[in-house]
């Protein structure tokens, strides 16, 4: 090829030769690395690694202030639901507050009584008081956690499986001598009262709002029952024990049979205005705007690490009687029950007298007594009593 182009006159143009220097460096060709082993060329130089930032940490909005008009209403709300009470039920108004209290919390109630003493005429007052659904479960050993949950059907019509809820979907439920049910029905009730949901078949289902369990259990008889494990009574927000009448009391309950002629009572038949779902939000919603200051709970703390042996006043000799204490979400219960007492009395902040009233509902099915303290015939209620006496008020 060369020979014909010289014998033509023809001539291959020089290349032009690049003025590299020994110091150049040698570039790679596109495709090929120095080793000469094929690999990407990196369009955009890699960026220096830089240490994760922090993302700013938003400040929460302060709650706004309750108007007058605000602590009007929910007195109103409280009073209507207390004149509910008054048709139905004599006496045990330590039980109806804490039945209020509990509600606008917004938390669970166990109630806690020998037969005979209205537990479910209580449970029953407050679910109707209200214009929400109520549904009543009697628990038994064979109560399976699709009775109460809910369960799939298979349709023959359409050949698809639909889902049947259960009495646990309502606004309030009366889980009736909630001991006797088995463990593993009380694990549905602990998933239904922890995340305000069920699973079915796979899927989960959210529980209407607003969502209360009252559960009663009956502590004399103990054949053909479950006692609740811990970390289903550490989620009852109170726990009430009721006590016998006195005589007076039970003189105007006849009084009360006599005059409605029969022994159940019809919430049809009660002339009192309903509290709606709203009102009931509403009294909630108010609730966690009352005002809390710093020593209010530091003094809810205190409460809670004296029951665990520590505190700022330890109880002398409680390690010999308590062998679990309270837990954090004791603290969180007392003051979610403290603004609620003092939203109910008309005032738009928490109190010493409002945490300290309730203690003993809210703390005593919290601390588990030791073998020793229950063959001395300790009760909770005492050692909760000596709790509260040790803290100093602030």
């Amino acid at each position: 090829m060369a020979d014909r182009m010289a014998a033509s006159g023809l001539t291959r143009p020089d290349r032009p030769r690049s003025h590299r220097t020994p110091d150049t460096p040698v570039r790679p060709r596109k495709g090929t690395t120095r080793a000469g082993t094929v690999g990407r060329m990196a369009i955009f130089p890699p960026k220096p690694q830089m240490p994760p930032q922090p993302s700013p940490t938003r400040v929460p909005a302060a709650a706004s202030a309750l108007a007058p008009d605000d602590l009007k209403r929910a007195a109103a709300l409280a009073d209507r639901i207390r004149a509910r009470f008054a048709l139905t039920l004599i006496g045990q108004e330590p039980l109806r507050e804490a039945l209020i209290l509990t509600m606008v919390a917004g938390g669970h109630i166990l109630i806690e009584s020998v037969p005979g003493l209205a537990k479910t005429t209580a449970a029953r007052t407050l679910a109707t008081s209200v214009s929400g659904t109520f549904k009543r479960v009697q628990c038994t050993p064979d109560l399976m956690p699709s009775d109460l949950v809910g369960t799939q059907i298979f349709d023959f019509a359409s050949q698809r499986f639909t889902t049947q809820i259960g009495p646990i979907h309502a606004n309030f439920v009366l889980l009736d001598e909630i001991n006797r049910s088995n463990a593993k029905t009380q694990s549905a009730m602990l998933e239904a009262m922890a995340e305000g949901a069920t699973t079915i078949g796979g899927e989960r289902i959210a529980l209407p709002r607003p969502f209360m369990v009252v559960a009663t259990q009956n502590p004399v008889e103990e054949e053909g029952t479950f006692p609740l494990p811990e970390a289903q009574m550490d989620r009852f927000m109170m726990k009430a024990v009721m006590t016998y009448p006195t005589p007076d009391e039970e003189a105007r309950m006849l009084a009360l049979l006599a005059r409605r002629g029969t022994d159940m009572f019809d919430p049809a038949q009660l002339q009192t205005e309903l509290v709606s779902i709203r009102d009931v939000e509403f009294l909630r919603a108010a609730a966690r705007r009352v005002h809390v200051s710093e020593a209010i709970m530091r003094y809810a703390v205190d409460l809670a690490a004296t029951s665990r042996g520590a505190g700022s006043h330890p109880v002398a000799s409680l390690g010999s009687l308590v062998r679990l204490g309270a837990s954090p979400r004791a603290s969180i219960a007392l003051v979610r029950i403290g603004q609620a007492s003092a939203l109910l009395n008309g005032r738009d902040y928490v109190v010493p007298e409002d945490v300290k009233a309730h203690a003993a509902e809210v703390l005593r099915h919290r601390v588990l007594l030791t073998f020793e303290a229950l063959a001395d015939g300790v009760t909770a209620d005492q050692v909760v009593e000596r709790i509260v006496r040790a803290v100093p008020v602030p």
